[in-house]
């Protein structure tokens, strides 16, 4: 039994039966990260030694009879989720050897649960893209064609799932980047409402959009990793105080009754790709086979949302990303005798160009003068869009549609034209804006291989409603190809 190719919960089964052991478990993860991460560059950094003294306290605790959910599961985490152990880079050389001195709170409710965190995964430089090229170690590549896209922020995560280099991982989504990547790479993930979980140890790229989400083999893995990291946070300020339900023992049940709406706007965006269409059409019929109810519905200002997004995301990003000036950690220029001199050369070598050309945008967006032009209206589009799925959600429970408009990208294909790129986020968008849940599950290739992801989205903490409809319908659908790497 090739024990990589497990999903999250069989593992758990048999750790728990005492079938295998955590550092079994672990080494052969850390011995398929060895043969084939050079030719996908999912990690950034791997942390063996690290790695294996986590599985052997798993085991010790498996065997007193004391194992959680998620003892001796090896994950791996993207590089923008501090670790005190690990470097935290957020795939910029302005970070490259920046050793945070706490753990995020998602990191030390991993520990709890006893799980083995093997490395850092790579990423769009501190999360500022779509595709995984804009990272500082390299671009990742698609395990299921290495010559495209994994998708990103989050595609070293995706693509480490998908090649079998974790059970699962933690990413963040400010915009799409848990659920492009997924689609992308035929793995699950999952957004959580924003306040689900914290985002204490989160480096900031836009405050009000980043929601660290789970990416996993099968949706009910997904539900698994989503009880053990959602919860109230008294560090993280944005945290809600919301009951976490017991996801895993939600999933089962049917869909009768239940409304799925279709948003026309997001049927008639320009760029949409017959395949993507036909296969996302596909799998709201075996939903409605299933027994829901589809209609369509209307979400008329999500024609805005990319537009919306482009000025409060790079705003937040001015703001957040000020700290990183070579005062007081990170790459500082050490050549440079006068203090905006080393400004100026640290940010301009520490920041690739993509993050730079974020930082221009939202600087002019909140410089005098064009505050209320900009980043005003952008913040009054964004409370109409919230009112559109308000609304919607009166007349449906879950909305479904494409999560990426194109299957992925060959890698430079976008990398000068980065309109192109922002416009590929066109239907992940509104739901960072409203803060609500979305779920990413693969429904089919294209070309018969490259994946295709149907997105599922529901009302603020509905996300028990989203996993059900995403576990029936992934039963239901069978997708279980997996890319061709040995």
């Amino acid at each position: 039994m090739d024990l990589f190719s497990l999903t999250l919960c069989q593992a758990g089964t048999l750790l728990k039966e005492g079938r295998i052991s955590a550092v079994e478990l672990t080494r052969a993860f850390l011995e398929r990260i060895d043969r084939l991460d050079p030719r996908i560059n999912a990690y950034i950094s791997v942390d063996p030694e690290g790695a294996l003294e986590a599985a052997r306290r798993a085991d010790s605790i498996i065997a007193a009879g004391n194992r959680k959910e998620l003892t001796g599961i090896p994950l791996a985490v993207k590089d923008l989720i501090c670790t005190r152990r690990l470097a935290t880079t957020c795939g910029s050389r302005i970070l490259e050897n920046f050793r945070p001195p706490y753990d995020a709170t998602v990191i030390k409710l991993l520990e709890e649960q006893g799980a083995v965190v093997l490395g850092k995964l790579n990423m769009d430089e501190f999360a500022m893209g779509s595709t995984n090229e804009h990272s500082a170690f390299g671009p990742t590549r698609n395990p299921w064609d290495l010559e495209r896209i994994p998708g990103g922020s989050s595609g070293g995560a995706a693509a480490a799932v998908a090649a079998d280099m974790c059970l699962a991982a933690l990413g963040s989504d400010t915009g799409g980047s848990v659920r492009q990547p997924a689609s992308h790479c035929g793995v699950v993930g999952l957004k959580p409402t924003y306040g689900r979980v914290s985002r204490y140890g989160l480096v900031a790229f836009a405050s009000s959009l980043d929601q660290i989400g789970p990416l996993c083999k099968t949706v009910a893995d997904a539900a698994v990793l989503l009880k053990a990291i959602s919860g109230h946070d008294p560090a993280d300020s944005t945290s809600v105080p919301e009951p976490v339900p017991d996801y895993p023992s939600m999933l089962e049940g049917d869909l009768k009754g239940i409304r799925i709406g279709l948003p026309k706007e997001y049927f008639q965006v320009e760029g949409l790709d017959a395949r993507v269409k036909e296969a996302v059409e596909e799998a709201i019929q075996v939903l409605v086979d299933l027994g829901a109810q589809a209609e369509e519905i209307s979400l008329p200002h999500s024609r805005h949302a990319v537009a919306a997004y482009y000025v409060i995301a790079p705003c937040e990003a001015s703001s957040n990303l000020a700290r990183y000036d070579g005062v007081k950690y990170g790459l500082r220029d050490t050549e440079q005798n006068e203090l905006l001199a080393m400004y100026n050369a640290t940010r301009s070598r520490g920041f690739g160009a993509e993050v730079q050309r974020r930082i221009i945008l939202g600087t002019f967006a909140l410089s005098a003068g064009y505050y209320d032009a900009y980043y005003g209206k952008a913040s009054q589009v964004r409370t109409l869009i919230i009112d559109d799925f308000k609304q919607a959600f009166e007349t449906c429970d879950v909305i479904a549609a494409p999560v990426a408009p194109t299957p992925a990208y060959r890698l430079g294909e976008t990398i000068e034209d980065p309109l192109t790129m922002y416009l590929s986020d066109v239907f992940t968008l509104s739901a960072n804006l409203a803060g609500i849940p979305a779920l990413s599950v693969p429904c089919g290739l294209a070309d018969g291989k490259l994946p295709i992801g149907l997105q599922l989205m529901a009302a603020h903490f509905k996300e028990a409603s989203l996993l059900k409809v995403g576990h029936l319908f992934e039963q239901a659908a069978g997708f279980d190809v997996k890319p061709k790497l040995d």
